[in-house]
């Protein structure tokens, strides 16, 4: 038996959300890398991703087409790629993104995931949303206004969600003459920025640009010959998933319970979830939360194959050795990992709903595929994501990000965000809404 691995396959612009089969060693299947961008309006977003995807050969003919023509009637001497990502109406009226898109492209090493993901100060939660999933985060920064407030705001969340790569992207240096002196400058005052990160686990690097014309992107600029590092996609290419993975102790949210009801497989139940944090191999002592009850893995499926080991990322099903009372919302884990089991949480939330979060409220947590009736016990600050400290406060307003310690109507079993990151985050729901109404980090 093998093991089963994460990776998935894609193909341009297509993505199949899927768990893939892997070898002993993986060889010959591709990885996926999934990227956020930030920066702040018209620091050229939405123009690095269709640069990347015309050098990559990833548009379909018709949407170079539709670019080109797009441009021309515009007004343009060059090519608007930009068009290749905004595709709300608002969007290309504005020449701003308003909403997180989603671009799938592959190379002959990579498929990518890249969350374009809007820069202005109101949309900060789909800031967060874009970034909460993502491995690899670039930072766009207009080579004429260096370091800015947005900038601060983009870094600040890159390290409240634990990004571990981010790619500071130094833009537009054809509008400074590909000054060297402009390019020290700005990666200075970043430098400067990053050492009030509190996530020194993050690998920062630098890479000058200019995404309308294609410089540094994919092939080397010839108008930069002082910068001899990688260009972008060079960057991404090199990245070893692996190492942009979160690692922690292995979590097993049960999403449902199979019983087959034929003859063949009329005595199996089996168990089956997305695997986070780490590996989990047939044989491993675990232990059924919240019941405490304990057992062992006798059994790795996917799909109709069985594995003697799992990595985090795997979409499996597990059976264990004596029937127990497992059901959705409970989670699996190694008996010799236990995670946190508490009626009340200190958290860091983001608020994303028009109405304000205030003490005394009742919402849902939903916490992996577990749901809690929760209440807001106090909210304790705000904090500023120019890095200036906290404010004291009674209350969230959207967009902003605060200190809340909530209680719930029963235990739940989580680790510290920054321990495991999918089982130290949660969704707030408005029960009756049944809005998200907010984002939370466990402290």
């Amino acid at each position: 038996m093998g093991k089963l691995g994460k990776t998935k396959t894609s193909n341009n612009l297509k993505y199949i959300s899927a768990p893939f089969l892997l070898g002993r060693a993986g060889e010959g299947l591709m990885e996926v890398l999934k990227i956020a961008t930030a920066g702040s309006v018209d620091d050229g977003k939405s123009t690095l991703i269709g640069r990347l995807l015309y050098d990559t050969k990833s548009l379909t003919t018709d949407k170079i087409e539709a670019i080109e023509k797009s441009s021309k009637q515009k007004g343009y001497d060059y090519l608007d790629f930009s068009l290749a990502t905004d595709g709300l109406v608002a969007e290309r009226e504005q020449g701003i993104t308003i909403d997180v898109a989603h671009i799938y492209f592959s190379t002959a090493k990579k498929s990518y995931i890249i969350a374009d993901t809007p820069g202005h100060v109101e949309y900060t939660r789909n800031m967060v949303t874009g970034a909460s999933t993502s491995q690899v985060s670039i930072i766009l920064i207009d080579a004429r206004k260096g370091v800015i407030e947005q900038t601060y705001r983009h870094f600040f969340i890159n390290n409240l969600l634990r990004v571990k790569e981010v790619i500071v992207a130094i833009n537009k240096m054809d509008l400074v003459d590909y000054s060297e002196e402009v390019y020290n400058k700005i990666k200075a005052d970043f430098q400067a920025l990053n050492a009030k990160s509190t996530f020194k686990e993050q690998n920062v690097s630098y890479i000058p640009l200019s995404a309308i014309n294609g410089g540094n992107v994919v092939d080397q600029s010839k108008d930069m010959p002082w910068y001899t590092g990688q260009t972008v996609l060079e960057h991404l290419e090199g990245l070893d998933a692996d190492d942009v993975f979160e690692t922690g102790k292995a979590r097993f949210p049960v999403q449902t319970v199979i019983r087959p009801k034929t003859e063949e497989y009329h005595d199996f139940r089996g168990y089956a979830g997305k695997l986070y944090g780490n590996s989990i191999k047939v044989g491993d002592a675990v232990t059924v939360l919240p019941s405490l009850t304990e057992s062992k893995v006798s059994k790795i499926h996917f799909f109709d194959k069985t594995f003697d080991e799992a990595v985090a990322g795997s979409s499996i099903t597990i059976e264990l050795e004596n029937d127990i009372n497992v059901t959705r919302g409970d989670m699996i884990v190694k008996s010799s990992e236990l995670p946190k089991i508490e009626k009340e949480i200190n958290t860091t939330v983001c608020w994303m709903d028009s109405k304000k979060l205030v003490a005394g409220t009742k919402y849902i947590v939903q916490h992996n595929t577990n749901s809690v009736l929760a209440k807001v016990e106090s909210i304790k600050n705000t904090i500023s994501t120019d890095y200036s400290g906290t404010t004291e406060a009674s209350q969230l307003a959207i967009n902003e990000i605060g200190e809340v310690s909530i209680k719930l109507s029963k235990p739940l079993y989580f680790d510290a965000y920054n321990d495991n990151k999918s089982n130290g985050a949660f969704i707030l729901i408005d029960a009756a809404t049944n809005t998200t109404a907010g984002v939370g980090f466990i402290r």
